[in-house]
């Protein structure tokens, strides 16, 4: 898809929904592992499944992040119509990713018990806790390759395929749920083997895809190589990973303090599982804001290649537009409907009203972070990295974690104050990107000589 000309809404809504779509085909991956061993598992078993795909959530994230430095540079070179260099790029970072994967295989598989303490995995779940990463992560390949595929896809405009493919993806893990864990009686060990199972297909899938249809670029076995590519798509990918390392680390921070909450340890498991299922609605409210930056980011950098800045601000405004527009509902349906959208996951009352609780203090960042997330679209555009890292680094440590620390302190048996964290850290960082963006937003429209036009 060509970003640099056209109706910029339509462009931008036709690119966006297909990520919507995948984002939330994908977010249900741990929604329905927790629905599953919710109805069929114990009440342990939903805590186990919560904290330990947060781990994994968090790796996840992180090279996904790492991955849009390949989106960003691919997005650059096709605005800039310098389509040969793709193949390099590409090359590259299966060579990169595939250390990675590998890495992480040995860390997941060794360091399980010790992963699961340091988050704290409350002591009854913590085995369970334990094979839910070991699992993962023997499977951590396929879910690294899916990502990086999906990556390369949106960095050249398609975001239809991506979504076709976790579509069935998603499909599979439903039915491996199902199987595994409610036929077979297998709990945690089958809600994380149907997901490691259903992300290796989507791989295979992915990679007999790309054989068959025409691409904008070509690869050969020589661009398999470290080469400057690498460097510079680590350069844009590196800031946005370890920006999401970072927000990763004060969520799991946000766990361990959830974790030690409650002054009783029935309400100790009540926080910790009440918490687990908030996030999992967290996880569908955030889609839309998710979706803008995914979005966001390929669209400026194919028009920051062809030189046109003032087209680049005009996607971030309809991107707030759109993102804030959505929100709305979804903070309505965040602050009123906690309990009952709680209670498609459990039917423990204690537990649906400690979720609802944590969604009541975060509902307002359904809104928010639809117009945060589009300043960081437009920045990962432009190659600003780094402030998008500094920015996210002031938002965590300077905010989120010092307020929930404080509130788990304050209110030990109430969740509402820890939701309110991430909002408060949301309004902190509009702020300071409001600020960058009237400075560095007028210098570029001097470097592309649109100021005067």
């Amino acid at each position: 898809m060509d970003f640099t000309t056209g109706n910029i809404f339509k462009k931008l809504v036709g690119f966006m929904l297909p990520i919507l779509g995948a984002l939330v085909l994908q977010t249900m991956y741990g929604a329905v592992d927790i629905l599953v061993v919710g109805w069929f598992g114990t009440d342990v078993s939903i805590s186990a499944v919560s904290t330990g795909s947060s781990l994994i959530n968090m790796v996840v994230f992180i090279l996904s992040g790492l991955a849009m430095g390949v989106t960003v540079l691919m997005g650059r070179y096709i605005g800039e119509r310098n389509e040969r260099r793709l193949g390099r790029v590409i090359g590259g970072a299966v060579m990169t990713f595939a250390v990675i994967a590998a890495v992480l295989t040995v860390v997941l598989l060794c360091f399980a018990p010790q992963l699961a303490r340091l988050i704290q995995a409350p002591p009854e779940a913590l085995s369970k806790t334990i094979t839910y990463i070991r699992i993962c992560g023997g499977g951590i390949v396929f879910i690294i390759g899916y990502n990086l595929v999906s990556s390369i896809f949106r960095g050249i405009g398609n975001s239809r395929l991506p979504l076709l493919f976790v579509g069935i993806a998603c499909a599979a893990n439903i039915i491996g749920d199902l199987l595994f864990v409610a036929v077979f009686g297998w709990d945690v060990a089958g809600a994380a083997l149907a997901t490691v199972l259903a992300q290796a297909l989507s791989l295979v899938l992915s990679l007999l895809v790309c054989r068959r249809i025409k691409l904008p670029f070509r690869m050969t076995r020589k661009d398999l190589v470290w080469s400057g590519e690498v460097k510079r798509f680590l350069s844009l990918g590196f800031p946005i990973a370890f920006q999401e390392l970072l927000t990763q680390i004060s969520f799991m921070c946000l766990l361990a303090f959830v974790n030690g909450m409650g002054t009783t340890e029935a309400m100790r498991l009540a926080s910790s599982s009440g918490y687990g299922i908030a996030n999992k609605i967290v996880a569908v409210v955030m889609l839309v804001p998710s979706a803008l930056m995914q979005s966001m980011s390929s669209f400026i950098a194919q028009n920051v290649g062809a030189g046109k800045e003032r087209r680049a601000q005009k996607s971030m405004g309809f991107g707030m537009l759109i993102g804030g527009g959505i929100g709305i509902a979804m903070t309505a349906a965040a602050f009123f409907g906690g309990s009952f959208l709680a209670s498609i996951f459990t039917d423990n009352p204690v537990y649906q009203m400690k979720a609802a609780e944590y969604l009541q203090g975060f509902s307002l960042e359904a809104i928010i972070t639809s117009v945060l997330f589009s300043f960081i679209g437009y920045y990962n555009g432009h190659n600003r990295t780094l402030f998008v890292l500094f920015q996210g680094m002031a938002q965590s440590f300077i905010v989120r974690l010092p307020v929930a620390y404080a509130m788990s302190k304050m209110m030990p048996d109430s969740l509402v104050y820890i939701g309110v964290a991430a909002p408060a850290a949301t309004v902190f960082g509009i702020i300071i990107n409001l600020v960058y963006y009237v400075i560095y937003s007028r210098k570029e429209m001097e470097r592309t000589g649109e100021l005067q036009t």
